[in-house]
């Protein structure tokens, strides 16, 4: 799958802007606050129905204008050009079409062309909470797993009315054992499925991001992604048992899925504390790439994949081995965002891989001449 040719009218920077893009790598280069990320947040849209920097679908109007306009042409496993178009008015809903057969749902539109973006703000995996973390695994496995998503839903709705009554009785002073057993075994039946599958990613998961943080690092470090739950090493039913008091002492649920977190380590320590900052950026990449390679592997074709300016903190040497590996033929077209064009020039002809450049001013984007 590639993206052919993005359209674009009244998008945030961009008054109008129509770019034709390579099957390979695809590089934006302009200084910062020049307009490169919003095209990168421009694609994420073709692919998720919203932008991935402002959630805010009218926000993204440019300034003093009445909508704004994204269009996109793609090619799936050779087949005629699929359309996609994104128009958001103001004070309107937000029309999303494909083919130009508006969508009812914009649910359906998920997954048909499947995208992985690498930003900044992947950070957040290492330095935040494990809500992070099971956030990011969970949208993972949800995109191709609408039972695991249905689980999950329903976990949550159980979870919310169980801390709900466990409030209740601490206001109220009583206690009705029987009421929240009803929750009770509604969190077991939904936590055992989502915690097996849970399992069973993570098994498969780790073999495609070890590989690729090999190749990142050069073998220079090794890595560890581990899960860890509760349901590991007892069953829920004894948890929410032997837990009881607790709970009502703090009135809300101490055990269960919704307590999951995964560790990350390097050379069998922490990443985050011990990690250098070079070292957490390969290990977030890796994880991104194992994730691409996850999604190729159901969908059966190649998705994008993004680049949002992640060589800072990178060395020479990983940035040439993450270049020279996108270019294989096991991905397939690569957007990049990046602050230097000299860089990018360079890159590109030590690999000789098909590419274009565009130097991005102001919101205007032009084809470097190679």
């Amino acid at each position: 799958m590639y993206l052919k040719q993005l359209s674009l009218s009244q998008y945030k920077n961009y008054q109008q802007q129509e770019l034709m893009f390579c099957e390979k790598l695809n590089s934006f280069v302009g200084n910062n606050g020049s307009g490169k990320t919003n095209l990168l947040d421009a694609i994420h849209y073709l692919s998720f129905c919203k932008g991935f920097i402002n959630p805010i679908d009218s926000q993204n109007i440019m300034h003093e204008k009445d909508f704004f306009a994204i269009h996109g042409e793609f090619s799936v496993k050779g087949s005629a050009t699929d359309k996609v178009s994104c128009i958001q008015k103001l004070n309107h809903k937000k029309v999303f079409k494909l083919n130009q057969k508006e969508y009812d749902r914009l649910a359906d539109h998920i997954g048909l062309f499947p995208m992985v973006l690498i930003s900044p703000s992947d950070s957040n995996l290492i330095h935040k909470g494990s809500d992070e973390r099971r956030k990011y695994i969970d949208s993972v496995i949800s995109q191709f797993d609408a039972l695991y998503l249905d689980n999950l839903i329903n976990y949550n709705k159980a979870l919310f009315q169980r801390n709900a009554l466990l409030r209740s009785f601490s206001e109220k002073r009583y206690f009705d054992l029987h009421s929240l057993e009803i929750w009770n075994e509604q969190l077991i039946i939904y936590a055992e499925k989502i915690w097996e599958k849970r399992k069973d990613f993570i098994l498969h998961f780790i073999e495609h991001f070890n590989h690729y943080f090999s190749i990142i690092s050069s073998s220079k470090e090794t890595v560890k992604l581990e899960y860890l739950s509760q349901l590991h090493d007892d069953s829920l039913s004894n948890l929410l048992h032997t837990g009881l008091q607790k709970d009502r002492n703090f009135q809300f649920t101490n055990f269960g899925i919704h307590k999951d977190d995964f560790d990350f380590l390097i050379d069998g320590f922490p990443l985050k504390k011990f990690g250098s900052q070079g070292q957490q950026k390969s290990f977030v990449i890796a994880l991104k790439l194992a994730q691409f390679e996850y999604t190729r592997k159901i969908k059966g074709f190649k998705p994008l994949l993004l680049f949002d300016d992640i060589f800072d903190k990178l060395d020479n040497l990983r940035v040439e081995q993450l270049i020279k590996l996108v270019g294989e033929n096991g991905f397939g077209q690569v957007f990049i965002s990046d602050t230097h064009l000299q860089r990018m020039q360079e890159l590109f002809q030590k690999t000789g891989i098909q590419h274009k450049i565009f130097m991005i001013e102001s919101g205007t984007a032009s084809e470097v001449e190679l």
